[in-house]
């Protein structure tokens, strides 16, 4: 034994307070400290890796291989990061570790969103509304690069290893001239057009939203029936069936929760397959007629207090095109008009009266009914402004915001006898998710990516040829496929424009009298685009068309709309991977289509939808071979995390008070496919848990510490059976381990290792091993093949942790690896183990053998319990087995008492299962004050009367021979 091993033991022993022992054993020490102090080393690994350029080292270490590509969706550059941005870092960051072990070339190249709306509003908050655009434009510019800044900080803290030096953002001059690029692309393709449509419209945002940009809030409206007058009362009866009507007055009744759409009424649908009565019944005493939906006759009338008799009926399709007054038709001359109906399978009768009211302007289904029907785009009523208000001209309700108007609006039909009833309702309504106010259905000039547009190869849709692309992209989990699927076949056209100043332009010139694009549009926006590859998206800003149009120039207005933001993210498979032909800004580095892109489950339909859609359009294919989703945080309780609700934890008050390989842990050990727990009391079974796997790594860097492989190590054949077990074991653990990785399932990976920590390494394997790392001769035989096991199982567990706990694997092949070790773990592959000729059997015998031991262990243990012996080395057991375990046992000779950590162990055939026995007898022999074991010989040798002969041998003589256990 060296004087360092002589000193840690006499350490050790004075530690206790007892003289040191003139026996010692070899209780060799490690560097790698039991306590993790995380929050406080982990930050040196951080420093050190940037000093160090080891992204660069792994990248060089990589060259050649095959490319494993994970793109990175970018956060948007606002704010601190949040516990879902930590969750989804770590995530791709395990993945980019798990495919680099696996031999890939994997690079990360971080990204962020760096224009829209938020940094906008920042901007007014902090120096007001009425800024010139250039000033907003460079203000919003630098606080997006504060921002990345700040994100990178923490991301970088957290182990995540990229490509931090040159992030990409969707900002960089280069990626604002190539989304113009690819803009143009589509143009040339035919997809873009620009036409009348009810978009999203946020009032605050003075803007149309994404489809991803929209979330549903209750909301409090009135519900109101409103009858329209009867205007061709002969069509009526006809359509019934009768020679003329009984009564003259009469209305076809609506029923709407939007009283402030009625003065934009352009129609009324009914669905031509549903029955619709005509009822005669009386208000007031006064005799009127009303058209409902058949089925909704006896509730309708209940609900307005009125009796009625059905005088005839008829299908939806009989009442075609038959026109009603504008119940405000002898109010003023602007409202003296009449709406046909029109047939629409849209139309239910399950509540209302089955007769909807159509307003154009304002509604979706409304739009498309009305255009299918022949009403051009300059004959659609629009009278809500952008601000939310009515124009000026629109007679009655000019100036009033639409929720203001909403009292006059059924005042008004209250006064002219079409307001039938009026109760206030509770419904789920769309809400902007920034200003969380309600939005409406607008009908503005927007350009739209056309969902089933004949491009100009008279090919595929867009709808099509994603819905195609879907069918070739996997899905992790496997319900994203019918998810996305559903989003893209239901969805409207994409409504590209936006009307912002901090974002890329449209940058097209427009005709000032027909609205027609320049000509030469294609040509004019590559010249665009070089100027703002140079000066960026604020050169289109400062151009005076005259520089590109000449004398043309009066005659044309340079487009003042920019590009909706998630068109800015949904191209970088083109601006930053270079789509095809690799000419984006990381073209060098990453590679079209991605193996992989991760975010939230809410990306479906954010980054996923918009990134689909623009390959679909620019290259026929998804920009990614596989999706992957995560759920979002909750706390212990499954309650969402809100400020509000003081239930959040900061992913860096957890880094800077547990360290971020807990944190990595957590998420690693959580399915995080669902909704992700997290609490303190959470996090501290997580750290427990760090503790035990801690622990392990200590106990076998301790025990190789002394071991030299270039002259220690045992070859496989020549070890002791055991250990050539635990190889097996390893072989097996790694293989199931790597499978798990190779399909992203972290949980089942944090569950085995944990298990193989515990149970198949401290509660079997290295417990049997003590004795024969501790006791035997330091160099001997039995000791160096222990070794060459343990050598060889912490060289593949720490690649198995080191995607996860990436920090103390790092820390710990430090150690380990010592002048081997490089500059990093992270530039290894996985460790290759050494075959073991005869492991499947082994791993057979020992699962016997285990089973056995644990039978042996509870009977020890009750033992133990009732005082008949202290530790189970205090012991002799006798095993009675039936002939196929007789077998087994025998075979590990006088290595059996190893296995059951006794100090004798003997083993007799039973005639059948039922004569199984295991008898625990308290050895009648001395203590071996070095081995602990209970041996005859203790006492018998004069010089070293304390030792049993077996340390006798391992201190002084040839030493004991081992050859299973």
């Amino acid at each position: 034994m060296s004087d360092n091993q002589n000193k840690t033991e006499k350490k050790a022993e004075n530690k206790s307070g007892k003289p040191a022992s003139k026996y010692p054993v070899n209780m060799t020490d490690t560097a790698f400290p039991m306590r993790g102090d995380l929050a406080k080393r982990e930050p040196q690994w951080v420093r050190q890796w940037q000093e160090r350029k080891i992204y660069e080292k792994i990248r060089a270490a990589s060259k050649g291989r095959p490319k494993f590509i994970l793109h990175d969706g970018p956060p948007y550059a606002n704010g601190d990061i949040h516990l879902g941005h930590a969750v989804n870092k770590i995530l791709k960051d395990m993945i980019i570790k798990t495919r680099q072990f696996d031999g890939f070339d994997a690079p990360y190249v971080p990204g962020w969103d760096c224009h829209g709306m938020p940094i906008e509003i920042q901007i007014e908050k902090q120096f007001g509304k009425n800024l010139p655009t250039e000033e907003v434009m460079a203000k919003a510019r630098a606080y997006a690069n504060e921002q990345v800044e700040r994100q990178k900080k923490d991301f970088i803290r957290l182990g995540v290893l990229g490509e931090w030096d040159n992030p990409y953002k969707t900002m960089n001059f280069g990626n604002e001239a190539d989304e113009i690029r690819a803009l143009g692309t589509l143009m040339e393709k035919g997809y873009v057009y620009r036409g009348l449509k009810p978009v999203n419209w946020c009032f605050d945002c003075g803007s149309a939203l994404a489809e991803a940009e929209v979330e549903y809030q209750d909301k409090r409206d009135p519900a109101i029936d409103v009858g329209f007058p009867f205007a061709e009362p002969d069509k009526v009866a006809k359509a019934f069936g009768l020679a003329r009507l009984p009564i003259d007055k009469g209305y076809a009744v609506i029923w709407t929760t939007t009283p402030w759409t009625i003065p934009s009424n352009q129609a009324l649908n009914m669905h031509p397959e549903l029955r619709y009565a005509l009822v005669e019944t009386a208000r007031n005493g006064e005799p009127l007629l009303l058209i409902l939906a058949a089925d909704l006759v006896e509730d309708v009338l209940k609900r307005y207090g009125f009796e009625g008799k059905v005088i005839a009926s008829c299908d939806g399709a009989a009442l075609e095109g038959i026109r009603f007054k504008h119940p405000f038709a002898d109010l003023d001359p602007a409202y003296n008009r009449t709406s046909p109906v029109y047939l629409a399978d849209y139309v239910a009768a399950d509540s209302g009266t089955g007769i909807v009211h159509s307003a154009p302007a304002y509604g979706v289904d409304d739009f498309i009914s009305c255009k299918k029907h022949g009403l051009r785009d300059d004959e659609i009523i629009a009278p809500v402004m952008g601000d939310g208000r009515y124009a000026s001209w629109l007679p009655l309700f000019g100036g009033m915001t639409i929720w203001e108007a909403s009292k006059p609006i059924c005042a008004k039909l209250d006064e002219v006898g079409s307001l039938f009833k009026l109760v206030m309702f509770d419904h789920s309504y769309m809400h902007c998710w920034r200003h969380k106010t309600p939005i409406v259905y607008r009908a503005t000039s927007q350009w739209f990516a056309g969902m089933d547009v004949m491009p100009k190869n008279q090919g595929a849709t867009l709808r099509e040829t994603a819905l195609a692309a879907i069918e070739e992209t996997q899905f992790f989990p496997g319900w994203g496929k019918a998810r996305l699927h559903g989003m893209i076949a239901n969805r409207p056209d994409w409504t590209l424009s936006r009307q912002r100043q901090w974002g890329v332009p449209m940058a097209f010139f427009v005709h000032k009298e027909t609205g027609d694009l320049h000509p030469r549009t294609p040509e004019l926006l590559e010249q665009i685009a070089q100027r703002v590859e140079q000066e960026g998206i604020e050169a289109w800003l400062k151009l005076d068309p005259k520089e590109l149009l000449g004398d043309e120039a009066d005659l044309y207005v340079k487009n003042r709309d920019t590009l909706d933001v998630w068109f800015d993210s949904g191209c970088t498979h083109q601006t930053v991977l270079g789509g095809p032909k690799g000419q984006g800004s990381h073209g060098k580095e990453l590679a079209f289509p991605a193996d992989l892109y991760l975010e939230g489950s809410d990306q479906h339909r954010g980054w996923f939808h918009s990134s689909l859609l623009t390959s679909s359009m620019l290259n026929g294919r998804a920009p990614y071979k596989a999706l992957l989703t995560h759920g979002f945080t909750v706390d212990g309780e499954g309650r969402k995390m809100s400020k509000s609700l003081g239930n959040t934890l900061a992913p860096q008050k957890i880094s800077d008070t547990l360290g971020a390989d807990i944190l990595r842990l957590w998420i690693a050990s959580t399915d995080y496919s669902g909704e992700l727990s997290i609490s303190d009391e959470i996090l501290k079974r997580v750290t427990e848990a760090y503790r035990r796997i801690r622990n392990t790594l200590r106990f076998l860097l301790s025990n190789t510490s002394d071991f030299d492989p270039k002259k220690d190590l045992v070859a496989v054949a020549d070890m002791l059976e055991i250990d050539r077990y635990a190889i097996a074991q390893m072989q097996a653990m790694q293989d199931e381990i790597r499978a798990h990785y190779t399909v992203y399932e972290f949980h089942p990976v944090v569950a085995k290792l944990q298990g193989y920590c515990s149970e198949d390494l401290g509660g079997f394997y290295l417990d049997i091993l003590k004795d024969r790392l501790y006791t035997s001769g330091v160099a001997s035989h039995a000791r160096r093949s222990a070794q060459s096991a343990i050598w060889h199982m912490t060289q593949s567990l720490l690649r198995l942790l080191a995607p996860i706990l990436s920090f103390t694997a790092e820390e710990a092949w430090a150690v380990f690896a010592g002048e081997e070790a490089g500059d990093t773990l992270f530039t290894q592959t996985h460790y290759a183990l050494p075959e073991v000729a005869d492991g499947a059997a082994l791993l057979a015998k020992y699962a016997t053998l285990r089973e056995i031991r644990d039978g042996v262990m509870k009977q020890l243990e009750e033992v133990r319990v009732a005082g008949g012996i202290g530790s189970s080395l205090q012991a002799e057991v006798d095993l009675a087995v039936t002939a196929d375990k007789y077998a087994l046992l025998a075979s590990l000779d006088d290595d059996l008492k190893f296995v059951f950590i006794t100090s004798a162990a003997r083993v007799a055939q039973a005639a059948s299962a039922d004569e199984e026995s295991v008898t625990v007898t308290p050895s009648a022999h001395e203590k071996c004050e070095r081995c602990w074991h209970y041996r005859v010989e203790v006492g018998s040798h004069a010089e070293h009367p304390g030792l049993c002969s077996r340390c006798i041998s391992n201190l002084f003589g040839q030493g004991e021979t081992r050859r299973f256990a």
